[in-house]
C-alpha cells in the first residue's frame, strides 16, 4: 500500500487507529511476557530485553532496512539512534507512574547494570564504525559485524547474570525485586501455551508499529520535512510507541525489571538496525553517507545511556516531581535535541 498516494488526513487517521492498536495489544503483551518470565524462569530483564524488546522492533527495523534498500542512508541511520533516545525518554516517562519513589531505585538489579554496560558498548562500536566509515568488505563495514557479535555475546552474560548474579543491590524498603521462579521453572519450560499468544501479540503490534513508521513517513513527506528529521523524530517516535505502552504497563504492575529491561534492551536491539541497514545499502557502507545529524545522535544516545547507568548505580530515592535526577536530565536532553535538530 503507498501511503503516500493517501491525502494528509488519511494518514492521520490510520496513524491514530494504529497508535491505539498499539495501545491495546501492547497492554495484553504485558501481561502474557509478565507471566512467561515467571513460568520460565527466564526473568524479567531478559524477558523484557531479548523479546519484548525484539518483537517491538520490527516495524522500526523493517523502516530502516526499507529506507537503506531505497538509497536513504541518513533516514535508515537516524530512525535507529533517534529511536534509541526517543525509548530511553519513555523510561523516565514511565518514572511518572510509579509514585513510590524513583523507578531507577526501585529497579536496582544486576541485570539492569549489565544491560546499560552492554548498550553503552554497542553504542562505542558505532562511534568507532563512524571514525572509519568507508572501510568495508562487499561494502559491508566490519563495524556492522561487530555490532551483530557483540549483541550475541551481550545477551548470553545477560541471561549468565540472571542465573548468577554477583552483585546484589543494597535492600531498601523501596527495592522492588522479582519473586523467586525456580519453582516454577521447574514446572514449566519453554513449552507454555501463553508463547503463541505472546507471538500472536507480537505480530499485531509489530504490523501497527510498521503501518505508524509508514503513515509517519508520508505524513512528514507532506509537510516537507527533511529526511534527518523524519527518521530521527516521526518514524523514530512514532515506530517507538510501543516500547512506552508496554514500559507504563510494566510499571503499573510493579513490573519494574521488566520496563526497564524493555527499555534499555530495546535500545540494545535497535543498534542492529544500523548492522542490517548497512546490508541492504548497497552504495557501500552506510556509515560513510550520514550526515551531521546522526552523529548528533549518536552522541545524545551516549549521554543519556551514561547518564542513565549513573541513575542505576546511584539509586536517588525521590527527585524532582518524585522521578530522579537522571530521569529530569534525559528529559532536558531529549527536548535540547529537538530544539536543535528542528
Amino acid at each position: 500500500m503507498d501511503f503516500q498516494a493517501l491525502s494528509l488526513s488519511a494518514n492521520i487517521v490510520i496513524f491514530i487507529i494504529a497508535a491505539v492498536i498499539i495501545g491495546v495489544f501492547g497492554v495484553l503483551m504485558t501481561h502474557v511476557a509478565r507471566l512467561l518470565a515467571a513460568q520460565t524462569g527466564m526473568g524479567e530483564a531478559l524477558m523484557g530485553a531479548v523479546f519484548i524488546g525484539a518483537s517491538t522492533s520490527l516495524s522500526g527495523i523493517t523502516a530502516s532496512m526499507t529506507a537503506a534498500a531505497a538509497g536513504h542512508a541518513q533516514l535508515a541511520v537516524s530512525n535507529a539512534l533517534g529511536g534509541i533516545a526517543a525509548q530511553t525518554v519513555f523510561l523516565a516517562i514511565a518514572d511518572f507512574f510509579y509514585r513510590k519513589a524513583n523507578l531507577e531505585h526501585a529497579a536496582a538489579s544486576a541485570e539492569n547494570l549489565m544491560m546499560s554496560a552492554f548498550l553503552l558498548t554497542l553504542l562505542a562500536i558505532l562511534l568507532l564504525s563512524f571514525t572509519v566509515p568507508t572501510y568495508s568488505i562487499a561494502a559491508i563495514h566490519p563495524g556492522s559485524v561487530l555490532l551483530i557479535l557483540g549483541y550475541l555475546f551481550g545477551v548470553r552474560i545477560l541471561a549468565k547474570t540472571h542465573k548468577m548474579p554477583m552483585w546484589i543491590p543494597v535492600m531498601t524498603r523501596d527495592t522492588r525485586q522479582e519473586k523467586d521462579t525456580a519453582g516454577a521453572r521447574r514446572r514449566i519450560q519453554l513449552t507454555s501455551p501463553h508463547w503463541l499468544t505472546f507471538l500472536i501479540y507480537s505480530a499485531i503490534v509489530g504490523v501497527a508499529g510498521w503501518v505508524l513508521s509508514k503513515t509517519g513517513i508520508a505524513i512528514a513527506a507532506a509537510t516537507n520535512t527533511s529526511e534527518g528529521l523524519v527518521g530521527g523524530v516521526f518514524t523514530a517516535v512514532s515506530t517507538s510507541l510501543p516500547e512506552l505502552v508496554i514500559a507504563v504497563t510494566a510499571v503499573r504492575l510493579k513490573s519494574l525489571t521488566l520496563a526497564v529491561g524493555d527499555i534499555i534492551g530495546g535500545n540494545a536491539f535497535d543498534t542492529l538496525f544500523i548492522a542490517m541497514s548497512d546490508v541492504f545499502y548497497r552504495k557501500g557502507p552506510i556509515y560513510a553517507d550520514v550526515s551531521i545529524n546522526e552523529k548528533f545522535w549518536l552522541a545524545i544516545t551516549i549521554l543519556m545511556s551514561g547518564i542513565l547507568l549513573m541513575g542505576l548505580l546511584h539509586r536517588e530515592r525521590h527527585g524532582i516531581a518524585n522521578i530522579g535526577w537522571e530521569s529530569f536530565l534525559v528529559l532536558m536532553l531529549y527536548i535540547i535535541s529537538l530544539v536543535y535538530i528542528t
